[in-house]
């Protein structure tokens, strides 16, 4: 029986290998990866232990980024950032709507040229993984999916249905032909190492019963016979058929990941989830980066091939890309935020147990794993082959409160609750994913002196009656098929005859209009005033809109408003889902409730300003601007021009004292607002909005702000961003930086005179610290941006902080009593183990 399974593990493998057959291309990128040499694959193939490229075992550490998410000229820099923080592979989506918006319609300009982009990857030295979907979820519009697809009769999506199929494949054709034409898979000479098919259908395949399982055989089958010359990978597929890998998503798939389906596949981690994505009314969103690292340390020291990082940068949904309620800014809270700059200590601390983890790669691909678990708690996996001194050690406290000191081969090491060490020569310790040994900084946000002079005018949407309407039907119609998706607003129109004796005769008695919606967001009128605006959540799309409302003798009007703020983007079935006004009526009156529902309604997509394009130069002049006027109303357009803020780093726009709505910068939308959803804690879930320095103009900039809510944009702000305020926060039981050691021929060593705990600084380039801030050594408590004394500090340590930093970019300071206690005196000697804090300003 041993036999005869050995033997089909093998013939699987070699159908697995006959997925990879290369042809070799030389090919070169600009940069050097993280190996410090050039990454070009020309042939990848895999075992259960890892992948191969080029016949080498690799250890793949990936970050996501996905180009609609930014700016052509914003990716150099970002790209950049990832390989400084020891990313060796950039994951991306395909984005099949923006691509084809309309059938047969392709778009692959602006920040929606892959191409460009994936050959500016390799450019950096960087490998790829392409995540053809083509559904991705993603939090992105539709699932990345096209609208026009729910029109295609007898259509269900993600099921083994021929109208999907043929439509799917056809688009997976194609963009595997455009990376084939353009020479971008490994065995080309290109960046691209492994591709995925769907995404995370685990989730809803039991929904489609034996559809679901034949479809995921169909997508698998379709995928590999297009011979990219790469692995194809599912993640979250535990049944992903030969073969195809399955891949694991999560945040702690060292732990959660029931492994790879075969045991001829390697273990890959398609999504480290770095932060968890923000919908309009959730309170801030964090995950610490001891714990990232912790989960990647883990993942590795458990014979993980690859992690990637989900979001790397998560940038920004611009226009109306992000899907059902999803804010506009995306992962911010990743290594590298919404702007590119680097969020610290995440994008330090994930960069330096990259560092330690590679110095780690000989052992962990060329020895053999052992796991000695000392209690529930504590264990010790090891990477060595006997003979040599190849040896790796992983020690782990997975309690998570308790510290602990756990011998290994006679040496004592100190470990943190919830924390892995590594030791690259199963002695040193270099490297521990609680102690953060690199900086702090703290994202500022500064008004920009130039470019608030603000002259307001503002331009007022008429609110439509039944007349003129583009459509009418005897029930409101469901709105995403009114909308199809071209924007997020349409009206509803109906009229109905009231006679004396149907109103209420008390005056304090008033009528109630009650609109139940299937979602999302609705703006009521009757006769032309206001009545109240309503919405749902990202949990529950369907709302119940009830307000009492001045009626009258004879004819009443009724104009609904009702907007989608996204479309759904997961989820069986998803071409049934629907929005929009389901139930109108009148309640309260005298002679009972009065349905609306079947009155005869009126229909109109889209707003007048949206029509006339009142957002940029051009169309702003069809439209009738007055000043603005003491009182706001609803439904009003805004415009101002302003001057490009100074310097060259990212720019935002603070939305302060706003309702609900969208922005565009020179005719381009940044996205929708809405300050008036607030999270648990009191606050709008973002206030801040990216304006891409692309978008700007030399000098002078349109701004026009569509506003639902009776609010006018007195508070906006324009700002310059910056992480120029940069921390230190060290204590003396801390570990050496990683970069204190290399491994050379196999041979481990150190590479500066002191080995201890450092602090070390260092500013943006081109930029030099010019005041320090705050220094204390003793018990300093605080974070970056607000460091507090404590009851012990030695007073030279300011003094010496500027002496060290002043005028310069980059500075350490040795965590030595001797220098920080005058005259040898220590101020507070019962506080054992003492800590540095230092907060400087670059400029």
């Amino acid at each position: 029986m041993e036999q005869t399974n050995n033997t089909m593990i093998r013939t699987l493998f070699l159908m697995a290998l006959l997925s990879t057959i290369v042809v070799v291309v030389h090919g070169r990128g600009h940069h050097k990866g993280a190996y410090g040499r050039n990454m070009i694959a020309q042939n990848v193939t895999y075992d259960g232990k890892s992948l191969f490229i080029n016949g080498r075992r690799e250890l793949l550490i990936s970050g996501s980024i996905h180009y609609p998410r930014s700016t052509p000229d914003m990716w150099p820099v970002l790209l950049d950032n990832a390989r400084r923080g020891g990313i060796n592979v950039i994951q991306t989506y395909v984005f099949w709507n923006v691509h084809e918006p309309q059938q047969g319609q392709f778009n692959f300009e602006g920040n929606y040229d892959l191409v460009k982009f994936i050959k500016l990857i390799q450019e950096y030295g960087m490998f790829v993984t392409l995540r053809v979907g083509p559904f991705i979820q993603a939090e992105w519009n539709h699932g990345g999916l096209p609208y026009w697809l729910r029109e295609v009769p007898n259509i269900i999506f993600r099921s083994d249905n021929e109208p999907y199929k043929q439509h799917m494949q056809a688009f997976v054709t194609k963009i595997v032909q455009m990376m084939k034409d353009e020479k971008l898979f490994a065995p080309q000479g290109g960046p691209i190492i492994l591709a995925q098919i769907e995404n995370e259908y685990n989730h809803i395949q039991l929904a489609y019963e034996e559809k679901g399982v034949s479809y995921v055989q169909w997508a698998a089958n379709m995928a590999v016979a297009l011979n990219v010359g790469v692995p194809w990978v599912m993640c979250k597929q535990k049944d992903a058929p030969d073969p195809v890998i399955n891949a694991c998503n999560g945040r702690h798939c060292g732990d959660t990941f029931s492994g790879p389906n075969k045991p001829y596949k390697p273990a890959l981690w398609t999504e480290n989830w770095t932060t968890q994505y923000r919908v309009h009314g959730d309170p801030p969103s964090q995950r610490s980066a001891e714990d990232i690292a912790f989960s990647v340390a883990r993942f590795f020291s458990k014979g993980g091939n690859l992690v990637n990082y989900y979001m790397y940068h998560g940038g920004t949904n611009f226009g109306r890309t992000s899907s059902a309620f999803t804010t506009t800014r995306y992962y911010d809270e990743a290594p590298l935020d919404e702007y590119g700059l680097q969020r610290e200590p995440k994008w330090s601390h994930l960069r330096d147990v990259h560092k330690a983890v590679l110095l780690c790669r000989k052992a962990i691909l060329g020895g053999d794993s052992n796991v000695e678990k000392l209690n529930e708690f504590h264990e010790i996996r090891t990477f060595e082959k006997l003979g040599t001194n190849l040896c790796a050690a992983f020690i782990t406290n997975n309690h998570t409160t308790d510290a602990t000191t756990i011998n290994f081969r006679g040496t004592n090491y100190f470990v943190p609750p919830h924390s892995i060490s590594v030791l690259p020569d199963c002695k040193t310790l270099v490297y521990n994913t609680q102690s953060i040994v690199s900086q702090h900084n703290s994202r500022n946000y500064e008004r920009s002196p130039i470019a608030n002079n603000f002259q307001w005018e503002m331009f007022i949407e008429a609110i439509p009656t039944t007349k003129k309407m583009d459509m009418y039907q005897k029930i409101p119609a469901e709105l995403y098929t009114l909308l199809k998706d071209t924007t997020d607003y349409a009206w509803y129109t109906t009229s109905f005859e009231l006679a004396p004796g149907d109103l209420p005769i008390k005056p304090e008695v008033l009528p109630i209009l009650r609109i139940m919606s299937l979602g999302h967001t609705m703006v009521a009128f009757v006769n032309g005033d206001l009545v109240g605006t309503a919405h749902g959540t990202h949990e529950e799309k369907s709302f119940d809109f009830q307000h009492p409302v001045q009626l009258r003798v004879g004819t009443n009007y009724i104009s609904i408003l009702a907007g989608t703020v996204g479309l759904p983007d997961s989820g069986a079935y998803m071409e049934h889902r629907y929005a929009g006004p389901k139930s109108i009526s009148i309640i309260a009156l005298n002679t009972g409730t009065l349905d609306l529902t079947t009155n005869m309604w009126g229909h109109r997509v889209g707003l007048r300003g949206e029509g006339m394009k009142v957002y940029s130069d051009e169309g702003s002049l069809k439209a009738k601007w007055k000043p603005l006027g003491p009182v706001p109303r609803p439904l009003t357009w805004y415009r101002t021009r302003f001057a490009t803020p100074e310097g060259t780093g990212p720019v935002a726009i603070r939305m302060t004292g706003m309702g609900k709505g969208m922005m565009w910068i020179n005719g381009k939308s940044i996205g929708r607002h809405w300050m008036s959803f607030l999270s648990p804690l009191g606050k709008p879930t973002q206030s801040e909005f990216h304006i891409p320095r692309s978008f700007l103009n030399p000098q002078d900039n349109l701004l026009v702000i569509f506003e639902e809510e009776p609010l006018a944009p007195v508070q906006v702000e324009i700002l310059n961003v910056n992480r120029d305020t940069i921390c230190s926060l060290i204590a003396e039981s801390d570990p050496p930086n990683v970069n204190s050691w290399v491994s050379r021929r196999g041979n481990f060593h150190p590479i500066v005179p002191y080995i201890g705990p450092q602090a070390s600084l260092m500013c943006a380039p081109g930029k030099k610290i010019t005041t320090v801030e705050f220094a204390s050594f003793g018990n300093p408590s605080g974070y970056c941006g607000e460091y507090i004394l404590g009851t012990c500090n030695a007073a030279a340590t300011k003094q010496i902080v500027e002496q060290e930093c002043l005028g310069k970019e980059t500075c350490s300071i040795t965590l030595n009593r001797a220098v920080f206690n005058q005259n040898g005196v220590d101020p507070c000697p019962e506080i054992l183990v003492k800590t540095l804090a230092i907060q400087v300003r670059c400029f």
